[in-house]
């Protein structure tokens, strides 16, 4: 069994940046691929991004290409999404989320775990 906790959500204005780190536990974290995902209200839950088992691969949303990435340190069992020129469309609920596997994906229905979420809020 896995739990994850996500932290580093809040308010910040359009242009800014915020750091969200999700810590599990109960595991193995290296045997897990990673991915961070987000719903707005109204919404689909839909993919952020996600990295491999190793950390050497990485996918990132095409909505977040080239503002968002994602690292992870398997010594702090920590997954992170580093959100920079943040816009108000990116004002969601942001979850970290686990799959048994080596792999990066970026499909919802193959995460097995998820945690709570944690709210970001850009404002214009």
């Amino acid at each position: 069994q896995v739990q994850l906790a996500e932290s580093g959500g809040g308010l910040v204005q359009a242009g800014g940046s915020l750091r969200l780190s999700c810590v599990a536990s109960g595991t193995t974290f290296s045997r897990y691929s990673l991915g961070w995902f987000r719903q707005a209200p109204g919404k689909e839950r839909e993919f952020v991004a996600a990295i491999s088992r190793s950390g050497g691969t990485t996918y990132v949303a095409t909505t977040v290409k080239g503002r968002f990435s994602i690292s992870r340190d398997n010594a702090k069992n920590t997954v992170y999404l580093q959100m920079n020129s943040l816009k108000p469309e990116d004002t969601a609920v942001y979850y970290c989320a686990a799959r048994p596997g080596a792999q990066a994906v970026n499909f919802v229905g193959t995460y097995d775990y998820w945690g709570q979420g944690t709210q970001v809020t850009v404002s214009s």
